[in-house]
């Protein structure tokens, strides 16, 4: 009987966790939902978590295997520091581009959003399409853009080895990221096979020697190779800003039809 007992209890604790699990996993319809919900222990909020943790599992992201949101915290900080204005010259970047104001734009590599929400304000007829590997980054972008309004501002998860740039970009913008990427030339090929005939394709990369800020030169791409990786991907030069930054190049490729 004591066995029979203890099994019962079993039982109704398995049902209890499945029960608690169910309730805080893809709850996308909660009325509850956005900036007025209450903070969760991650610092988010309870039910925007859960409509990001829905997509993540349509991706094949297990929510649960996600690392704390405080472990990428300081990656976050260290992104978004106010003295990186000062050399990254955001702003000016962003005026360069030269947007009408109704592009579709696709922030490839967007990590914290630094550049994200500032093109989501430069384009309030259009809409900015945030793409990073790390789901955590994407969970911050997505609150973030909750708490600021930011309607236009769209996060997905993207895969290392495939850009996935969408058919409807206007333009690709990817800043301080090829030199991450293993396989460089099979990377920009599929980036430049999904793109439109005619979009265009925005290129910053630190300069090559010993500078203030930036990675070492072992892993800068030289401004040589990355315009023949860019011809190799089916991509031309269209125009260079090369005193636009002190720190980084800044090309700008186009697709050709």
């Amino acid at each position: 009987m004591n066995t029979f007992l203890r099994m019962i209890a079993m039982a109704m604790r398995l049902l209890l966790l499945v029960a608690l699990v169910c309730a805080t996993g893809c709850r996308t319809n909660s009325p509850k939902a956005g900036v007025n919900a209450a903070p969760d222990k991650h610092g988010g909020h309870d039910d925007i978590l859960p409509a990001i943790d829905c997509p993540l599992r349509r991706a094949g992201v297990d929510p649960k295997h996600l690392r704390p949101f405080a472990e990428v915290e300081k990656y976050i900080a260290f992104l978004d520091r106010s003295d990186r204005d000062a050399w990254q010259n955001p702003d000016v970047v962003v005026a360069a581009l030269a947007l009408r104001g109704h592009e579709t734009i696709f922030d490839l590599g967007a990590g914290s959003g630094y550049f994200s929400f500032r093109l989501a304000r430069a384009v309030p007829q259009g809409k900015v399409i945030a793409a990073d590997t790390e789901p955590e980054m994407i969970r911050h972008i997505h609150h973030k853009a909750t708490l600021e309004g930011l309607s236009n501002v769209k996060p997905v998860i993207i895969k290392a080895d495939d850009p996935q740039i969408p058919s409807e970009a206007d333009l690709a913008f990817v800043c301080d990221v090829l030199h991450h990427v293993q396989a460089p030339v099979a990377w920009l090929k599929k980036a430049v096979l999904e793109m439109k005939s005619g979009a265009k394709f925005v290129l910053i990369e630190f300069k090559e020697g010993q500078l203030p800020e930036g990675p070492p030169d072992s892993v800068k791409i030289p401004r040589a190779k990355l315009l023949e990786l860019a011809g190799q991907a089916g991509l031309a030069l269209e125009s260079e800003q090369a005193n636009l930054l002190p720190y980084q190049l800044f090309l700008v490729f186009r697709k050709g039809t």
